[in-house]
């Protein structure tokens, strides 16, 4: 059976290093899938021009798990804050694969790390040092302490996602009050509308009965407060309290904001009772909020003992990070977490492109100007339409818009006309861009999501 590669070599491997020779590269692709076996399944991939995704899908459904509800759209490509599906049906994509893309869709500079990567070094186990690794946990400290975000930041974890983060954020928690002499120091706090995994550990913190309803019971010792009552921090967080995690932006909760005098509160009383303070900084970090880390704004006396990041860290390349003080670094020893593919030479090197470009200050002062943009639009947005838009807010390119019914429709009907944009909470639209996203794309955006609003408004 004759092979047929339907994608150059350009297109597989991106920019390449002006060392590297195309011609060779394209004869050890070719090499790569030789077999009869490989040759046949490049040619089964299906492509836009010989398959009806609406088929395929359904095709396909039988042999996947069920765990997401999608639309009967399959996309193939991207471009900077764009996305087309297999019917060359072009999108303006609001939602950055929830906070992911942050650089944008097939970014050159990415593609041109992986390609280049990709020849040298994929994975090494942990056993062993490489490159990459020690060269991102020391970016991620120099860069977070700089910054004036977390000025204890001292260690790095590196994982896979953000629930592993967040995992390895919890045992790290446990661990600093297992040796604390107290032997009832294991209880943990979390808030209400907060998203920080699916895993055991981080689902107990995710006190949403959608989510825990399922697989419970829930790891022991998690209670659940309201996010900024600072009154009712005393009696959630005591003596027996090892760790508390919250978001400083809730995304998946709606776009919830937690006020400084709420942050600078719990962090108080954690300091009070000897308990780990956790930022989960997974979806709002990493200049989301114009800042390289949401929590940059609050004083010293309000920084996190542990902060998680994933998400935008790897621009769609799966990582994560848990950064610790010295203070929690010490009580962790060898053997006491780990990890197969975290750290891998691949995604660590990736990763410190990205956050290399995601912490420059030109784009973090674009992004707040980009914000404001947004919030003022949708602000004149929520007078011409007050009884469809109660509420808008947070910061940067992380923006909910409260609204007074269900968004499933006006969701829907955006897609219809070329936005992709994410709902959140309850009656939230959601709305995070890549953060290279143009004026005009803003406007673009906008512009579709007022016409929807317009109809919605005439039909209620």
């Amino acid at each position: 059976m004759a092979l047929r590669l339907s994608i150059s070599a350009r297109n597989v491997f991106g920019r390449l290093p002006s060392s590297v020779s195309r011609g060779a590269l394209t004869r050890t692709a070719i090499r790569s899938i030789n077999t009869a076996t490989q040759a046949a399944e490049v040619e089964r991939a299906p492509t836009s021009s010989h398959f009806n995704a609406k088929d395929v899908i359904a095709k396909e459904a039988g042999y996947m798990v069920a765990t997401y509800s999608r639309p009967e759209i399959m996309f193939e490509r991207g471009e900077g804050s764009y996305l087309w599906d297999t019917d060359q049906k072009k999108y303006l994509d609001f939602t950055a694969g929830i906070a992911v893309n942050s650089l944008g869709h097939a970014d050159k500079g990415v593609t041109s790390v992986i390609a280049d990567q990709a020849q040298k070094l994929i994975h090494l186990c942990n056993l062993y040092h490489n490159p990459w690794t020690g060269e991102l946990s020391r970016l991620i400290i120099d860069t977070t302490r700089a910054s004036g975000a977390m000025v204890d930041a001292s260690k790095v974890f590196i994982c896979n996602s953000g629930s592993e983060a967040n995992e390895a954020a919890i045992k790290f928690a446990r661990k600093v009050g297992k040796v604390s002499g107290n032997p009832d120091k294991t209880g943990f706090v979390s808030f209400h509308n907060s998203f920080h995994g699916r895993t055991m550990g981080s689902l107990s913190a995710t006190p949403t009965p959608k989510y825990q309803k399922p697989f419970g019971p829930m790891v022991p010792g998690f209670k659940y407060g309201q996010l900024n009552d600072i009154a009712g921090i005393a009696d959630l967080v005591n003596e027996n309290t090892c760790g508390v995690i919250v978001e400083p932006i809730q995304g998946e909760g709606g776009v919830n904001v937690a006020s400084k005098s709420f942050l600078i509160a719990l962090k108080k009383r954690c300091k009070e009772v000897g308990a780990v303070l956790i930022y989960d900084e997974i979806q709002c970090g990493l200049g989301r909020t114009g800042e390289l880390w949401a929590h940059a704004i609050l004083p010293v006396e309000a920084h996190p003992d542990i902060m998680t990041t994933a998400k935008a860290l790897g621009n769609g390349v799966p990582i994560g990070a848990t950064i610790v003080t010295e203070e929690v670094a010490e009580k962790i020893v060898i053997g006491d977490h780990g990890t197969t593919f975290g750290g891998n030479p691949l995604a660590t090197r990736v990763a410190h492109h990205v956050f290399s470009r995601l912490s420059d200050p030109e784009m973090l002062d674009e992004v707040k100007r980009k914000g404001e943009l947004l919030k003022d639009e949708l602000e004149e947005m929520k007078l011409k339409y007050p009884n469809l838009i109660e509420q808008i807010r947070g910061r940067g390119l992380i923006v909910g818009v409260q609204l007074k019914q269900d968004p499933a429709k006006i969701v829907a009907e955006c897609r219809n006309r070329g936005l992709l944009i994410l709902t959140a909470g309850t009656n939230t639209l959601r709305i995070v861009p890549p953060l290279v996203i143009t004026d005009e794309q803003i406007h673009q955006g906008l512009e579709i999501l007022d016409g929807v609003l317009a109809d919605v408004a005439e039909e209620t």
